[in-house]
């Protein structure tokens, strides 16, 4: 079965808030500027159509919500559907999520860092492409606060159980912690599309949580 169809983007969309390239943001990040407030900040690497972004900063408007999609027509769509609930304190950035990580997040400036379902480049000599590998997490350790958390979900228990391997290997993030299924209120009641394809078809999804221990 083919994938459907991105609906366009209506161009009387105003995108200018909520729709950025990532060479457009200046180093390091500034959260208070770019969403002129304080406020605990939250990165998710991988957006896709944005439901989390959507529903997370419509649940949480006390909180600073990043998202950061490679797929320019993922991170366009994702963005207006941000615009069209008149979020303030969501936007999206289209561009390398491990890079912005890497590049412009200065240390323990992060409260949360949300990875699903991203590609399991299923052979071996395309490991070395996935986003769970050691540099990253090295990055998430050291940009989390104190408290700070990393939610991991999969679909694919392979790479669940090498990257929890990993993390207890390469860094003191406390974890896992049992993260339990919840029951879906409604149509869109999942933390993103793909884990309600998963769970609508009977599939499993592995959910990890980790947390950055105090110094």
């Amino acid at each position: 079965m083919g994938r459907r169809a991105l609906r366009k983007v209506s161009p009387l969309i105003d995108l200018s808030f909520h729709d950025r390239a990532l060479e457009d943001i200046p180093k390091p990040l500034d959260a208070a500027a770019l969403f002129g407030r304080e406020a605990p900040v939250e990165v998710e690497i991988g957006s896709g159509k944005g439901l989390f972004m959507e529903r997370v900063s419509g649940a949480f408007p006390d909180r600073n919500f990043i998202g950061v999609e490679v797929a320019r027509k993922y991170a366009r769509f994702a963005a207006a559907r941000l615009a069209r609930q008149g979020r303030t304190n969501a936007l999206m950035i289209h561009g390398d999520g491990l890079r912005f990580i890497h590049e412009w997040i200065a240390d323990a400036t992060l409260d949360a860092v949300h990875v699903y379902f991203p590609d399991p480049w299923w052979k071996k000599r395309h490991h070395k492409r996935r986003v769970m590998r050691e540099e990253f997490l090295h990055d998430i350790q050291r940009t989390l606060k104190p408290g700070g958390e990393l939610h991991f979900w999969t679909d694919v228990e392979e790479y669940f159980r090498e990257t929890l391997d990993l993390l207890a290997q390469s860094t003191s993030l406390a974890g896992p912690i049992e993260v339990p299924e919840s029951v879906a209120e409604h149509e869109l009641d999942y933390r993103t599309h793909f884990e309600r394809r998963m769970r609508l078809h009977g599939q499993p999804v592995f959910r990890s949580l980790y947390r950055k221990p105090a110094p």
